[in-house]
């Protein structure tokens, strides 16, 4: 494993293969792997595709010549069509880079024109109703807890692509609300939080919210109406306290399940790794302990931790967003206090650091997920906006986007009361939210 920088800047070394993967080429996927591993005969590569994912293309390309398929074994990631308009691709090489050189993502082998080619990873990739078993939610916890607790945060600008690069051809509307000029688009991203440092989860939703159709009337009306919450939630929630420089730790922002690894267990060993692996379950001491990986790193930005977690436990639902399945009130507090206590294990020692009360600590950022809990619908439901319009992935992005703002506006009523003034009943959400078991 490579030394990571201690400043947490990373320079890309990494090979820019000049090729394309084409689903519509069944030979492109051959021809990059075998740029990367020429020895490789192209009648001895095998692919698998995942789909677990809505966004990209995933193979994990084999040789059959090789004595250790899945030891050798090269992940292809192509992007989706038009995704480089929600995600800042060389960012995300970035990420993958310094997650790589802090021990917590697979080797980046290359890039190439649409995708990166990066090494397999043995272990199980889970489903919705795995991330509910607490072995593997605890698993989750000290993950993400390492995450947050020992990799920087790279700063930089948020990136985003030209408007004229649009698929619509780049006609624009509404022009009051989307900077022409290209310094002060930039500044009206990046200033979207004043006094954080860039990019973060607030700049990006910002840039996304510039980049919503707004060839009708009623789409420049949605748009003007996200922009209005997205200062007030700015105002609200981007200057609280938390954990990290600023308040922001470097977040993985897409804790879905086909994003978490269930890593194999040592032979002779119950599953304990080196991080955190005194931890056994509360309710079965002698249950083995699960190790988690995390992969795909592309919406990867600082970002309040309590976001992060809030994120995670909305996939809970997967992508039907099932509301019935959601943590209980006793499931989050047990997440967050395996959290707590691995985060706090992993902090770099400081000189006069005070005694840590984890129970308080514990209740604060349960308290603080809470509050933070209706986010997630507003930053996935922008995304699907967008999505709708670009993707030519077989998903009803229409109606997810729907669903997820539903979220938001359901936690604002809670929120602000409204709801309750109103003598409506809690939405399920937020009664699966308030439950203690």
């Amino acid at each position: 494993m490579a030394v990571g920088h201690t400043n947490g800047s990373t320079d890309s070394q990494i090979r820019l293969i000049p090729l394309s993967y084409s689903s519509e080429d069944p030979e492109s996927a051959s021809r990059l792997i075998t740029q990367l591993r020429p020895d490789w005969q192209p009648s001895s590569i095998r692919f698998t595709r995942f789909t677990d994912g809505i966004t990209n293309t995933l193979l994990k390309a084999v040789s059959t010549d090789s004595p250790d398929t899945d030891a050798d074994a090269i992940l292809l990631r192509a992007y989706g069509n038009g995704t480089d308009l929600l995600i800042d691709r060389h960012r995300e090489t970035q990420n993958h880079e310094l997650l790589w050189r802090h021990g917590l993502a697979p080797e980046l082998l290359a890039r190439f024109e649409n995708g990166m080619l990066y090494r397999y990873i043995r272990g199980s990739v889970t489903s919705p109703a795995d991330l509910r078993e607490e072995k593997i939610y605890r698993a989750v916890a000290r993950r993400l807890a390492q995450w947050h607790a020992t990799v920087p945060c790279l700063p930089g600008q948020t990136g985003h692509s030209r408007r004229s690069s649009r698929v619509d051809g780049g006609a624009r509307k509404g022009k009051e609300l989307v900077p022409e000029d290209e310094a002060e688009y930039q500044r009206a991203v990046d200033g979207v939080a004043p006094g954080k440092p860039t990019p973060n989860v607030w700049t990006v939703m910002q840039k996304w919210i510039f980049a919503l159709p707004t060839d009708t009337e009623a789409q420049r009306a949605r748009q003007a109406e996200l922009q209005k919450e997205l200062k007030w939630l700015v105002v609200e929630l981007a200057h609280r306290e938390g954990y990290g420089k600023n308040g922001l730790v470097f977040a993985h922002c897409d804790l879905l399940s086909g994003n978490v690894i269930v890593l194999p267990k040592p032979e002779g060993t119950n599953g304990v790794n080196g991080t955190n692996g005194d931890h056994t379950s509360a309710t079965n001491p002698a249950a083995p302990i699960e190790t988690v990986t995390f992969i795909d790193y592309e919406y990867a930005t600082p970002s309040p931790a309590a976001f992060d977690i809030a994120n995670h436990f909305a996939e809970w639902g997967g992508f039907d967003c099932d509301f019935n399945v959601l943590p209980t009130r006793r499931q989050r507090r047990d997440f967050i206090a395996e959290y707590v206590r691995s985060y706090f294990d992993l902090l770099p020692p400081a000189a006069g650091r005070k005694a840590v009360d984890l129970e308080a600590e514990v209740e604060k950022l349960f308290q603080e997920v809470d509050v933070f809990r209706g986010v997630p619908g507003f930053y996935w439901g922008i995304w699907a906006l967008i999505q709708a319009t670009i993707s030519t992935i077989d998903f009803d992005y229409a109606s997810y986007a729907e669903t997820r703002l539903g979220e938001y506006w359901a936690w604002k009523a809670e929120a602000d009361g409204s709801r309750a003034g109103s003598g409506k009943e809690a939405p399920l959400r937020e009664r699966r939210w308030a439950q203690e078991e």
